[in-house]
């Protein structure tokens, strides 16, 4: 049941947020918009009282339940991430917006890769103190593969700084032809004029 509810939490994440970019942009709808995306953290809500209620009913504590953990960080962690990130390509694509940036390159990308190594950070953080909250609640169960999944997380943490760090000894260079998405917005004049609002700009 634990692994069924992790799937359907991210479909109703994808499902949430679809439905709230378009009620807010297609259907004119901001306020309802809004409203659809802020039930997007009721998902991890849910997901972590069901976990409870599964080992206070007496389950053994197994991968099951680390999955939980593991997504529940990730959602803390990239959630918003992901969110704003979708507002500010849906706005581009159906309202008019301004075309999103993209990551960039040189030391600007370096700086963006840091920043979600940061988030991976804060989603290992989060997961690896579930993880601990639930080694406590089992006490002297089995909890081995709780444990398990908090080297796990932890050596996510540790592969996704690797990854940043090529960047920083490597640095991600435009290909030829290709200019900085700053240079290119400026040429095509996609700053001036009065923009939509979103919610990724004031």
């Amino acid at each position: 049941m634990i692994v069924t509810l992790v799937v359907l939490c991210e479909v109703g994440f994808w499902v949430l947020l679809a439905a709230g970019l378009a009620l807010r942009y297609l259907a004119r709808m901001p306020r309802t918009g809004a409203a659809v995306l802020l039930m997007e953290p009721l998902l991890e809500l849910v997901l972590l009282v069901v976990t409870v209620i599964d080992l206070r009913n007496g389950a053994q504590a197994d991968w099951k339940h680390g999955l939980a953990a593991v997504y529940i960080g990730f959602t803390v962690a990239y959630g918003h991430y992901t969110i704003r990130w979708a507002d500010g390509q849906f706005a581009y694509r159906f309202a008019g917006g301004p075309k999103p940036p993209g990551a960039g390159y040189g030391r600007a990308r370096a700086v963006h890769e840091w920043k979600l190594w940061l988030r991976t950070v804060v989603m290992g953080a989060v997961a690896a103190g579930l993880l601990q909250a639930a080694v406590w609640y089992v006490g002297d169960g089995d909890t081995a593969s709780l444990r398990s999944w908090q080297a796990t997380a932890a050596r996510i943490v540790g592969i996704h700084g690797l990854i940043a760090l090529t960047y920083t000894i490597w640095p991600k260079q435009p290909k030829k032809g290709e200019r900085e998405p700053d240079a290119a917005r400026e040429a095509s004049g996609a700053d001036a004029g009065e923009r939509p609002r979103t919610l990724t700009k004031p």
